[in-house]
């Protein structure tokens, strides 16, 4: 059978659900036809749908035409919704679009034509509400020709087949072009005309009277085409949602090869996998119905449980992910909760909603302790608190904060960032570029891999993808940008992949300070309708607003106003609108995109935004001097790179970058050689230790004689950074990466029998600064004790305060590679063991102890004696 998928788009109150059901019922998918009015619409299965009486979220049902198999996915029409409705165009074969006959070519009407035109969906027209007073039919043609495309051909069935046909042919140059060659154009090519998006069928009826669904089915089985999908797998998914048992479903389209229960199914970018996951089961839903199935072919919509990282608009396998979204919430809104919420709980909550919800966008600002997300409008915030309300048991409210604004550049930037504290390197050169609008951002890579490794042009790449880059002028995202790596250099020995995060994010944000930024504004297209006798008054008021608008179009007593307006300008418009007209206007407003803003000095200056302020994306880079590393300003950046990439205003040469000679990487000093260089830099950061810093340049001898010099000797203390050994050791670290409690556990084993051997007082410290309301804990482990530090202490702080106490009279030794501390560490008196050092006396412990037990010579791991001790019986 032929399969189709074909989603049905309206402007609100169109009668959109009402034909869905006509659909079912002429096709035998229901034996009941329900309406809306009724509340007992086959696909209107929410509460809230059924209450307002409108479609929330896209739903599924399936019929059978004759030869047909057909897939309806039903859209919601009312504008606050319209992200859903895009989302759902992605995987349509065609499209019926519905046109309120009563009340012509709406503004939402024109949205949905331009994203149907984006993602090239073939469209029938299905023009309601017939039998209700209004235009006439020939007046409608000429409204869609108008304000559509000239290629709407009227297909009511029983007019003349040559007519038609020249009408056909005449609206489309292509067509008319075919027409006059050698192979000609005739009935049997309308198929090929239709789904090349050439001819527009358009039929007329009332669905509410089942006047015209035949003919569209007709229509559809007639001139639809099933598109050929190639043999390996892909699949596009559109929507996320949370069934009744709360699992994970995701919604998706097969568009190659076959799908079975139990397959693994990959998520790939430039040929890499970014996650494989399982599929637990396949359903395909219809309305409420949800039945199993074993094997999805290509071309069915079905929904899977098991995959967790899938999001809508993703493509799987073979399939690209879909582009960015034309419809953007316009409007950013503060989340008021009651007093005494976990904040971050609430905030996990609303991320799980940003999921099923996409356009839902959630910004968690720290500074604030906040929660702002951006929306489309009243309807939806409307909605979402009763939704928030029933999933999660939250009685929010929405306060509005300002518009949601973008941001882009006028011209081509170089920007540069680089990384450089002590032990790190990372240098970054990026082109930004500006592209036409809508096309969202765009990353690549310039640059050979003979200059860089692929895999740091890789871990580039991803840094470029994985946040949202703001603008400088008012802290908005940026869109319409390209970004091009052109140039790159790393360490052979120092650079770390967090090196590369570092120096993207501030080559981005330093281009985006040297560019012209233009600061974009949301616009509304609108339709007003006002009383003839206030067209006066409506035409002063939009020429105030800036808006564009055609000249009025009046029927009776009734002015039409199509045009477009700022954001700003038009959205409390309704309130004053109904006022001076007694109730008898009408505003609608849809979704017309981004644009730059003619008051931008006006806007930025109310914002206030101070890009060098916002220290989260600093345009700053770090460089190093004589072991120390030192802010430089964005500006002066160019002075201290140490790469040039060949790019000029005047030309834009990226490639034109030799591959710089990589470093030799410096002879390893020892641990004397290194305390004596971090002494160095203590005192040209600090001024000069009152403490006996040479202490800890001398012998171990010698400075057991110092610091024990009375008769008494004195205990001494070892204090272990625990996170920055426990990464530092290769064997720890593994076991980290899989479970972290594991591996404090090991190390607090293996540090317990050092202790036992070496008569130390050990004090093992770990980070736990980020757990809220922490006040710190103290553990005896054993023989050691184990310091988990109180809230926004870090494990630097205790140490730090720890030495500077206890080194007055005892000899300290800290356990730690950080280098910063080890400056400060060094100050106050105490010793310094690297990771590196404390591994080997360890093991010459560890050797020394199984030796003792058994004699035992040969190699061993790390922690192999506390696995030797556990495998013991109580009584050994």
């Amino acid at each position: 059978m032929k399969r189709l998928t074909i989603g049905i788009l309206a402007h609100v109150d169109s009668g959109k659900t009402t034909l869905c059901e006509a659909l079912l019922y002429t096709t035998g998918a229901t034996r009941k036809l329900g309406r809306v009015d009724h509340g007992d619409a086959y696909l209107d299965t929410d509460a809230q749908e059924r209450e307002r009486g409108i479609t929330i979220w896209s739903k599924e049902a399936r019929l059978t035409a004759g030869d047909c198999e057909l897939t309806l996915l039903d859209t919601p029409g009312h504008v606050d919704f319209s992200p859903e409705a895009e989302r759902v165009l992605q995987v349509l074969d065609c499209a019926i679009l519905v046109i309120n006959g009563a009340e012509g070519v709406q503004s939402h009407t024109l949205t949905l034509w331009r994203l149907l035109e984006k993602h090239d969906v073939p469209v029938f027209l299905y023009i309601n509400k017939m039998d209700l007073s209004g235009y006439t039919k020939e007046e409608l043609m000429a409204q869609l020709r108008r304000h559509l495309s000239e290629a709407c051909i009227d297909f009511t069935p029983g007019r003349d087949p040559e007519e038609r046909l020249e009408d056909i042919i005449s609206s489309d140059e292509l067509l008319m072009h075919f027409a006059f060659s050698e192979h000609g154009f005739a009935e049997k090519d309308i198929p090929r005309a239709v789904m090349g998006r050439h001819c527009f069928p358009c039929l007329f009826g009332s669905a509410l009277r089942m006047q015209g669904v035949e003919e569209l089915v007709d229509a559809i089985r007639t001139y639809g085409e099933e598109p050929e999908y190639p043999a390996e797998f892909a699949a596009k998914v559109y929507k996320v949602s949370t069934d009744s048992r709360g699992e994970r479903v995701t919604h998706m389209k097969i568009t190659g090869g076959v799908l079975n229960r139990k397959d693994m199914v990959m998520k790939l970018r430039d040929g890499e996998t970014l996650w494989s996951e399982k599929v637990n089961e396949l359903r395909l839903l219809s309305g409420t119905k949800s039945l199993p199935c074993a094997t999805a072919e290509a071309g069915t919509i079905v929904a899977a449980t098991g995959l967790t990282q899938a999001q809508a608009g993703d493509g799987l396998g073979a399939e690209p992910d879909s582009p960015a979204c034309l419809l953007e919430p316009v409007l950013i809104y503060r989340i008021c909760f009651p007093e005494g919420t976990n904040l971050h709980e609430a905030a996990r909550s609303f991320r799980t909603l940003s999921e099923e919800e996409p356009m839902l966008r959630i910004h968690w600002i720290e500074q604030t302790r906040e929660l702002l997300c951006e929306l489309m409008g009243e309807v939806q915030i409307e909605v979402l608190t009763r939704r928030v309300k029933e999933r999660f048991g939250y009685d929010i409210t929405f306060l509005p904060v300002s518009i949601a604004y973008r941001e882009t550049i006028a011209a081509p930037v170089e920007g540069v960032g680089h990384y450089e504290p002590l032990r790190h390197y990372a240098e970054v050169h990026v082109l930004l570029e500006p592209l036409p609008a809508g096309r969202g951002m765009e990353f690549r890579s310039a640059l050979s891999e003979d200059v860089l490794d692929r895999n740091w042009q890789r871990l580039i790449l991803t840094h470029f993808r994985e946040k949202k880059h703001l603008g400088v002028l008012t802290g908005s995202p940026l869109t319409d940008v390209r970004i091009t790596l052109i140039a790159g250099k790393a360490h052979l020995k120092h650079t770390e992949g967090g090196d590369f995060r570092q120096a993207t994010y501030r080559a981005i944000r330093q281009g985006l300070m040297q560019a012209q930024s233009v600061l974009l504004e949301p616009w509304y297209s609108f339709r007003l309708t006002v009383p003839q006798e206030q067209i006066g008054r409506a035409l002063n008021d939009l020429t105030m607003m800036k808006a564009t608008f055609s000249a009025p179009e009046i029927i009776g007593d009734t002015a039409f106003i199509t045009g477009t307006a700022a954001v700003r300008h038009i959205r409390n418009y309704q309130k004053d609108l109904i006022a001076y007209t007694h109730g008898k206007g009408m505003l609608s407003t849809a979704p017309s995109g981004y644009r730059p803003s003619g008051d931008q000095d006006e806007i930025v200056a109310a914002i206030g935004y101070d890009p060098e302020a916002d220290l989260a994306n600093t345009p700053d880079s770090v460089f190093c001097d004589h072991g120390a590393g030192f802010n430089v300003k964005w500006n002066e950046v160019p002075q201290y790179m140490h790469l040039d990439s060949g790019w000029r205003k005047d030309g834009y040469r990226p490639m034109a970058q030799e591959a710089a000679p990589r470093p030799q990487p410096k002879k390893a000093l020892s641990p004397l050689e290194e305390d004596a260089a971090l002494i160095k830099i203590f005192e040209q950061t600090y001024g000069p230790i009152k403490r006996n810093p040479l202490i800890a340049l001398r012998s171990q001898k010698r400075r057991e004689e110092t610091v024990f010099a009375d008769a008494a000797p004195k205990t001494e203390y070892l204090l272990v950074d625990g996170y920055n050994i426990l990464f530092a050791w290769e064997e720890l670290k593994k076991t980290a990466e899989t479970n972290i409690d594991a591996a404090r556990a090991k190390l607090a084993d293996i540090l317990s029998n050092y202790q036992g051997y070496t008569g130390c007082r050990l004090i093992l410290v770990f980070d736990a600064y980020r757990v809220k309301g922490n006040a710190g804990t103290v553990e005896q482990y054993h023989n050691i004790c184990i310091v988990y530090t109180k809230e926004a202490e870090t494990a630097d702080a205790f140490i730090e305060r720890a030495t500077y106490t206890l080194a007055k009279e005892r000899r300290v030794r800290v356990a730690t590679s950080d280098g910063p501390e080890q400056m400060i560490i060094l100050g106050n008196g105490a010793e310094r063991v690297p990771a590196k050092q404390f591994k080997e006396e360890v093991l010459a412990v560890e050797k020394s102890i199984l030796s003792m037990l058994g004699g035992k010579k040969a190699t061993f791991s790390l922690g192999a004696l506390s696995e030797l001790v556990q495998a013991q019986s109580p009584a050994e």
